[in-house]
């Protein structure tokens, strides 16, 4: 199984953690019902099997002292969020960043909208448009029909959270190095 990571795109990684939070929900957050509707299936030897199994049961474990059987991320997802908050952050300050900082401007107009119609309208920019992204991938899955308006908003969020996932992988690697 092809899993993303965080070193090579951080992005792509918390959507992929945020699916399992739900996958494990739907599994209600009973490790032998991931085993026979995940790991089963997913995995190919007994090791890799064994592996997944210590590796879902600790995040079922992280779920339930974090208080998030129904909704909600885990604290660990709540940390990238907020990293990638503060990377974004520092981007928009840097004059070196013009490329970053019109992509993100050209993205606020979208981020608006979506704020004006989610449930949180305080929630950070960031998480509005990881929320927009997870939302799309839901819609996909469904074959629902997606507005043009949606369409244009989830390309402009995707330039964006592309262009951060890999601002981030640039200095995670340079802070490797050293």
């Amino acid at each position: 199984m092809n899993i993303p990571t965080k070193r090579d795109n951080i992005a792509e990684y918390l959507l992929y953690m945020w699916q399992t939070e739900d996958l494990l929900r739907a599994c209600e957050l009973d490790i032998d019902k991931v085993q026979q509707s995940v790991i089963n299936s997913a995995y190919q030897t007994a090791e890799e099997r064994a592996a997944a199994r210590d590796w879902y049961e600790g995040l079922i474990m992280m779920m339930k002292s974090e208080g998030l059987r129904n909704e909600g991320h885990l604290q660990i997802n709540q940390n990238i969020v907020l990293e990638l908050t503060d990377l974004h952050l520092r981007l928009l300050k840097d004059p070196k960043e013009s490329e970053y900082i019109a992509l993100y401007y050209n993205t606020l107009p979208h981020i608006v909208s979506l704020r004006a119609r989610g449930a949180d309208k305080q929630a950070p920019e960031l998480e509005t448009c990881f929320t927009a992204l997870y939302g799309y991938m839901f819609l996909k899955l469904q074959q629902r029909e997606i507005s043009a308006e949606t369409q244009a908003a989830v390309t402009q969020i995707t330039a964006l959270l592309r262009r951060l996932s890999l601002k981030y992988k640039t200095i995670d690697e340079e802070d490797s190095e050293v």
